[in-house]
């Protein structure tokens, strides 16, 4: 389909024109419901997307376990391993909460991005703070408390989505953080407890985010100053919900 560059994901709409152009009439939109699978562990990745709205969850899993080791909203794509001749992902990569996005087929993008030096130095850098955020999310995870890591969490997803409120349950966020509920709901009082948000059985709200980044620690920031590095955008600069 043919399209003015007014796209609300935040890595399209910083494509140059030239580079925006060839993808345009490849692309097609799509609704993007929860758990929708985007990407499936070693298997071809047969689209490109780049959300608008919602957000993605990017999952290792192995022998039974699973944890979340990247999120995916309006600043960025899945699909990445495209960009370095690969035609998979050992991730699994699925809607954690529901939204809308655009994609474009493996083969017409692949083909784009060959014939657009520009568009291959633009994804391509998307993809390197991608690598980023993994590797922080290592770093949380192992030597971070939980109620740390669940307050970089909670940053990580306001700085993709349109409101400061959003639903979750406490059995999925166990299963992003790798931890037991019990723990999550543990976390979850802490930080209601300081005022930093407000939290239901699904519903979060984030009350105090200054103060959220303070006590986040130095896990939170680095993977966000990589990506306006290499992307030359700021991550959280988009429009809220009135």
């Amino acid at each position: 389909m043919q399209m003015a560059n007014t796209s609300r994901n935040q890595l399209l709409r910083g494509l140059p024109e030239s580079a925006f152009r060839l993808l345009a009439p490849h692309i097609e939109q799509v609704d993007l419901p929860v758990r929708f699978p985007l990407e499936e562990a070693h298997r071809p990745i047969d689209f490109a997307y780049f959300l608008e709205g919602g957000l993605a969850s990017v999952v290792a899993a192995s022998g039974g376990m699973a944890i979340e080791v990247g999120l995916i909203g309006r600043e960025g794509m899945t699909g990445t391993s495209l960009l370095f001749d690969d035609t998979e992902s050992p991730f699994e990569c699925y809607m954690q909460m529901s939204g809308q996005g655009l994609r474009v087929a493996t083969p017409l993008l692949v083909a784009a991005v060959y014939q657009s030096p520009q568009l291959r130095r633009s994804l391509s850098r998307y993809a390197r703070s991608a690598t980023a955020q993994v590797a922080y999310t290592a770093l949380s995870n192992g030597k971070t408390h939980i109620d740390a890591r669940l307050a970089r969490w909670l940053l990580m997803v306001d700085d993709r989505m349109v409101s400061s409120s959003f639903s979750i349950t406490h059995e999925f966020l166990s299963l992003m953080l790798g931890v037991r509920r019990q723990g999550v709901t543990d976390a979850l009082h802490i930080l209601e407890g300081q005022g930093l948000i407000s939290a239901t059985r699904s519903k979060i709200t984030i009350r105090d985010r200054k103060a959220l980044v303070v006590f986040a620690g130095s896990t939170y920031g680095p993977a966000e100053v990589e990506y306006q590095r290499l992307t030359g955008h700021i991550l959280g600069q988009i429009e809220r919900e009135a």
